[in-house]
């Protein structure tokens, strides 16, 4: 599998779950979503059309959008692959979810990879939790990864033995108790990669070894604000170098992205993302990315 090890390089290739196929039918929704944690209950039709136009801009900027298949197993928050593996360049591993009801997310995503042609490198087993949200690339050998509710210390242990000799570094960095274990919080909820040595941050929640070892990398931090860090303002998509996708109605955070010289496109997110506190991030697993200009 040729991919870089990287969250802001150019995607090429990226995995999806349609709205349809996650959310089922009016009813499903209704039994499902306050079980869930989320925020209301989605409108599956609003929510389709929130999620073409989404696809319509991976698809714009250059990436081969990638459908996870009907699976009976999956429940709602199958609409969010990237918490069930983790890519790197050889291949995936298939994460072992902290929230139950998606414990069937990892097998439907390593089901795919198969007929794909990615080789599963390994799994996270036993009494490790990993999810997806939790882990990021800041460089082609350093990997940072969130200790919190979803991802264990036993699941970060197994995810550094499989990465073996393909990284030079796991960085740990402990995540807040915040609103507890039912909530979605991850570390991808208070720092999202922008572009090479550019992050986004929502510094009130970010530990400060972490912050200050960022700096001391030579990042340079854009800072999402309070009022906009539940309306996932710090939750982007880098679709390459110099651009990304955030959520309407951040605005704030999105004139401090534009003043880091990064393009911003925004998508309609009512139903895809406010409803189950899901941003960009959530809706995608990258499964390749590439140079700037390959």
């Amino acid at each position: 599998m040729l991919t870089l090890q990287s969250d802001v390089d150019l995607l090429r290739r990226v995995l999806v779950r349609r709205p349809e196929a996650a959310f089922v039918s009016p009813a499903f929704v209704q039994e499902s979503w306050q079980a869930l944690g989320y925020h209301g209950a989605p409108d599956i039709g609003a929510a389709t059309a929130e999620h073409e136009r989404f696809v319509e801009i991976l698809g714009g900027a250059g990436a081969d959008v990638v459908y996870l298949e009907h699976d009976s197993a999956l429940g709602m928050d199958s609409l969010y692959p990237r918490d069930a593996s983790v890519i790197c360049r050889d291949g995936a591993i298939l994460c072992r979810m902290g929230k139950p009801a998606r414990a069937a997310e990892p097998r439907a995503q390593g089901e795919a990879f198969e007929r794909l042609g990615i080789p599963i490198l390994g799994t996270i087993e036993g009494d490790g939790m990993l999810e997806g949200g939790d882990v990021a690339w800041i460089d082609e050998r350093t990997l940072v990864a969130g200790l919190g509710y979803r991802t264990n210390a036993a699941g970060i242990d197994q995810l550094r033995a499989l990465l073996a000799d393909r990284i030079d570094e796991l960085v740990v960095v402990p995540l807040p108790h915040w609103r507890g274990p039912r909530d979605v919080f991850h570390l991808m909820s208070m720092f999202s990669p922008l572009d090479q040595s550019l992050a986004l941050v929502y510094s009130p929640l970010l530990p400060v070894p972490f912050r200050n070892s960022l700096l001391e990398r030579g990042f340079e931090l854009v800072e999402v604000p309070d009022d906009e860090f539940g309306t996932m303002g710090c939750n982007v998509l880098a679709l390459g170098p110099g651009q990304c996708v955030l959520v309407e109605g951040n605005p704030v955070t999105r004139r401090r992205i534009e003043g880091a010289g990064i393009e911003v496109i925004e998508y309609t997110g009512v139903e895809i993302s406010t409803r189950g506190s899901g941003g960009p991030t959530c809706l995608t697993r990258p499964l390749v990315r590439m140079p700037a200009g390959s």
